[in-house]
């Protein structure tokens, strides 16, 4: 983990601290601002492995920032570490742009692991793909390294979400995947049936890559989940 550069945004200074040294410990360069606004400027300006974000922060909550920063860069990791540990809070991280979501109190060595669970992703797309890698399913290309998505050869506008609800539709095509496997797999949550995420999405997936064209992708198996086809 040498050399990786994390950023840390949180305004409560005992938690920064106790964050900041084991990071440090484990070998990583450790930057960080006690509110929103200035690890705005900081994640602007400089390249980041990974940023850490509280919610509850003043000036800029947590939220804001990672929306402001995901209109800027969608490849660095964000993890959101807050007190808020609702379903729907977790769901309105992801929404904002975050690769995963870890509640306080926490134990530092999780938070270590979904660190390096998380590098450990990029660095293995980073590896494999020194030319840009696609993903393809009839008309539709999906650019891991680029993070751009195409349809006919038209440009389709995902959310970091979206995204990665796509690419594990399209990495997994022609397979019928349940809403268990896609709650678990792209949200990191336990499905739970009284909510609608997983259709409300579907639904913004299947209006942006299906509508308008006569050749629909995007199925519905009623009772067993959803599938991408190229056939």
């Amino acid at each position: 983990m040498d050399n990786q550069k994390i950023l840390i945004v949180e305004d409560e200074p005992g938690v920064l601290q106790f964050i900041k040294q084991g990071l440090e410990e484990n070998g990583f360069i450790v930057s960080f601002a006690y509110d929103g606004e200035i690890g705005k400027k900081l994640a602007l300006s400089q390249t980041f492995d990974l940023i850490i974000l509280d919610i509850i922060i003043p000036q800029l909550n947590g939220l804001e920032l990672c929306r402001a920063i995901r209109k800027n860069n969608t490849s660095t990791k964000i993890i959101l570490l807050t007190a808020l540990g609702s379903l729907n809070d977790k769901l309105d991280g992801f929404d904002a742009g975050a690769d995963d979501y870890l509640v306080k109190p926490f134990e530092f060595p999780e938070l270590l692991a979904r660190i390096k669970s998380l590098l450990k992703r990029t660095s293995q797309h980073i590896d494999e793909n020194n030319s840009d890698h696609i993903l393809k399913v009839a008309d539709l290309e999906l650019n891991i390294n680029n993070k751009r998505v195409k349809r006919a050869g038209k440009e389709i506008s995902l959310t970091a979400k979206e995204f990665a609800l796509l690419e594990f539709l399209m990495i997994n095509k022609n397979k019928v995947l349940s809403k268990a496997e896609i709650a678990e797999k792209v949200w990191d949550i336990t499905f739970d049936s009284g909510t609608n995420v997983i259709e409300v999405y579907m639904n913004f997936i299947r209006n942006k890559i299906d509508k308008g064209y006569a050749t629909k992708l995007l199925h519905t198996m009623v009772g067993m989940g959803y599938i991408l086809k190229d056939e």
